[in-house]
C-alpha cells in the first residue's frame, strides 16, 4: 500500500479478483425476487327461481289458439253455406260427395291426367267423372254465385231470382212481405207529407193514424169533439172530411194491394123512422168511403171487404161514447 502499512489478510482476500469458474461448471442463477400474489376474483352464484309462469310465456298457446280459430272459421263457413242454400242445392252437394265406384272412372280421359301436357285442365268441369253433378255443385257453392255485383256480372243470380218459378212458396211469401213493408212505409210517408202541405187540412193530421197489424197497414180517420167525417146519423161527408179522404185515396192509387174498409160508430143511438141503427149506419158509411176512393182511381177488384161493426170495436173501450170511437178504417192488405 502507498502508506507502507501492511494489509491484513482479510482485506487482501476481499480485494483479490474473483476467479472465474472452471469450464463446464454451471453458473449459479441469481435468486429471483418473490412474485406478488394476485387477489382472487369473487365467485358470483346466480339463482333462477321458477315462478310457475314459464308455460304462459312460451309459444304453445299460440298453436292452440290458431287451431281453435281455424275450427271456428270452418264451422261458421259451414253455417253460412247451409243458410245460403236451399234443400235442392244441399242435395246436389251431397250427391257430389257420395262415394263412387272406381269402375265408372275412365283413366286417361279425366282432368289433369296423361302427364304434364296431356289430358284436360284440372278446372274443366267436363273432365270430371260426373260432369253434370260437379257443374251443379260448383254453380251453387262458389263464392261468386252468392256474392254481390261484379264488373262482368253486375247482378249474379239475377235471372234465377227474378224468375218466380225458381222460388219456393215460403220464399215467394217472404219476398212479397218485404216488398209490402217497403210500400207501406212509402205510403205512410206520402200521406203525411200531403196532409202537411194542404192548408185546408190544418190541425187534422193528428186525426189520421197508421197501425201495422197482421193483415197489413191500417189507416184510421178518427173523429174528435170539433171534427166529424159524417153528419149526425147520415152518410154525408163534411167538406173537410172530403178533402182529407181524397188525400188518403190519392196515394192508394199507386199500389195494387187489396183494400178492406170498415165503419165504426160510438154507442150513442140516433132516432129514425126507418128502423136503422148503428150497425146499418156503420156499414153505409163504409160503402160511402169505398165510392169516394173508387172515384179517385182505385178499381173495383181491389176492394176485398166492406163492413160495418157499429160500436163493437171501440177506439176507447173505457168510454163507449167517446167521439174517437166514430171512425173509418182502411186496411191496405198484404199480398197473398
Amino acid at each position: 500500500m502507498a502508506d507502507g502499512s501492511q494489509a491484513k489478510p482479510e482485506e487482501l482476500e476481499a480485494q483479490a479478483p474473483a476467479e472465474p469458474p472452471p469450464e463446464g461448471t454451471p453458473e449459479a442463477a441469481p435468486e429471483a425476487a418473490p412474485a406478488a400474489e394476485e387477489p382472487l376474483a369473487p365467485i358470483i352464484v346466480k339463482k333462477i327461481i321458477d315462478d310457475g309462469h314459464g308455460g304462459a310465456h312460451g309459444g304453445a298457446w299460440k298453436i292452440a289458439l290458431a287451431d281453435m280459430m281455424t275450427a271456428m272459421m270452418a264451422f261458421f263457413l259451414l253455417m253460412w253455406l247451409l243458410g245460403a242454400s236451399n234443400a235442392d242445392q244441399r242435395k246436389s252437394i251431397a250427391d257430389y260427395f257420395r262415394p263412387t265406384s272406381h269402375s265408372n272412372v275412365t283413366m286417361g280421359k279425366l282432368a289433369g291426367s296423361d302427364g304434364m301436357l296431356g289430358g284436360r285442365s284440372v278446372i274443366d268441369p267436363e273432365g270430371f267423372p260426373f260432369s253434370a253433378k260437379q257443374t251443379a255443385a260448383m254453380e251453387r257453392v262458389t263464392p261468386r254465385s252468392q256474392g254481390g255485383p261484379t264488373e262482368n256480372d253486375p247482378a249474379p243470380n239475377a235471372q234465377e231470382r227474378s224468375n218466380p218459378e225458381s222460388l219456393t212458396d215460403a220464399e215467394k211469401k217472404q219476398v212479397a212481405e218485404q216488398q209490402d213493408k217497403a210500400n207501406f212505409d212509402k205510403l205512410e210517408k206520402e200521406v203525411k207529407d200531403n196532409l202537411a202541405k194542404n192548408p185546408r187540412l190544418e190541425n187534422l193530421s193528428e186525426q189520421v193514424k197508421f197501425v201495422r197489424e197482421k193483415e197489413g197497414l191500417r189507416i184510421e180517420i178518427i173523429d174528435k169533439a170539433d171534427f166529424a167525417m159524417f153528419g149526425l146519423g147520415t152518410t154525408q161527408l163534411t167538406p173537410k172530411a172530403q178533402v182529407l179522404l181524397n188525400e188518403v185515396a190519392k196515394s192508394m192509387t199507386k199500389m195494387d194491394n187489396k183494400l178492406a174498409i170498415r165503419g165504426h160508430t160510438d154507442s150513442v143511438a140516433f132516432a129514425n123512422t126507418d128502423g136503422r141503427n148503428n150497425w146499418s149506419l156503420s156499414a153505409e158509411r163504409a160503402e160511402e168511403t169505398r165510392k169516394i176512393i173508387g172515384k179517385k182511381g182505385v178499381p173495383e177488384n181491389r176492394f176485398a171487404k166492406i163492413e160495418g161493426v157499429a160500436d163493437s170495436a171501440p177506439y176507447n173501450p173505457n168510454d163507449p161514447k167517446d167521439p174517437r170511437n166514430r171512425r173509418i178504417s182502411i186496411t191496405v192488405m198484404y199480398k197473398d
